[in-house]
């Protein structure tokens, strides 16, 4: 019965990042945001439960956006906020949600305050273009904001100006449980700990068990991962797999 009432006071908060941009899907960029966007929002409650890459496109971009927003609590995206031609995704969102693109006062004030006079033109101005109705996300870093429509928060793609866009944005967010995280390293293979591990996860289906194997020179290992809201099933099935390993003569390594 307390175990029922735990399951049920658990709020799970759900989120999507949705990366544009060419260079990411051709390779030449690599992409350094994610990593930190999924581990900021696990801090504050909030899963990371999609990620799709799509490119400058606006059909794309619309299609990608209206699909998470409609299936998640938060949507965040990444790039294509800048003065260039292929800067589309200010667009792509205010067609998204069916409203005009506009220009914030605030933001261009904003711009004009960092750009020195001589340096604004068309091109840096077209930043502080948003959809009608959004709200800027502040930028501490270049003073071009990213902005909120709805669920969807939009940012940069460069790594330190996302960040600085995401961390004025967490307060502002609702978050659920955090997921806590177990995991094991061992020498068996990953082979050997199948069914066994097969038979584990079956018994605790609310926890979210990895199994990633690599070699250390030469040798196999496997480190294993439990995943889940509730600290005390995550400590069970662990200890499961705990078990498991000593009953194949198996070695934890750490």
């Amino acid at each position: 019965m307390a175990a029922a009432r735990i399951k049920a006071a658990m709020k799970l908060v759900t989120a999507a990042l949705v990366i544009i941009g060419n260079e990411i899907l051709s390779g030449r960029t690599h992409d350094k945001n994610l990593p930190h966007i999924a581990v900021e929002l696990n801090k504050i409650g909030i899963q990371l439960r999609e990620v799709r890459v799509v490119p400058d496109i606006e059909a794309e971009i619309v299609d990608a956006v209206n699909a998470v927003r409609a299936r998640y609590d938060y949507v965040f995206t990444t790039g294509g906020i800048g003065p260039t031609h292929d800067d589309i995704t200010t667009a792509s969102i205010a067609k998204a949600f069916g409203v005009p693109v506009v220009r914030s006062a605030e933001a261009e004030a904003s711009l004009r305050a960092y750009i020195p006079a001589e340096r604004v033109n068309a091109a840096r101005l077209k930043m502080a273009d948003v959809p009608q109705g959004a709200t800027l996300v502040p930028n501490a870093v270049s003073a071009a904001p990213g902005f909120c429509m709805g669920n969807v928060y939009v940012m940069a793609g460069i790594p330190n100006i996302m960040q600085s866009m995401l961390a004025a944005t967490i307060p502002y967010l609702k978050g659920g449980d955090s997921v806590g995280s177990l995991s094991v390293t061992t020498d068996l293979p990953e082979g050997t700990i199948a069914d066994g591990l097969t038979a584990i996860q079956d018994k605790y289906p609310t926890v979210d068990i990895g199994s990633y194997p690599q070699f250390v020179n030469g040798k196999p290992q496997t480190t294993l991962v439990c995943r889940s809201m509730d600290t005390n099933m995550n400590k069970a099935t662990m200890d499961e797999i705990y078990g498991m390993i000593t009953a194949l003569e198996g070695v934890i390594l750490g």
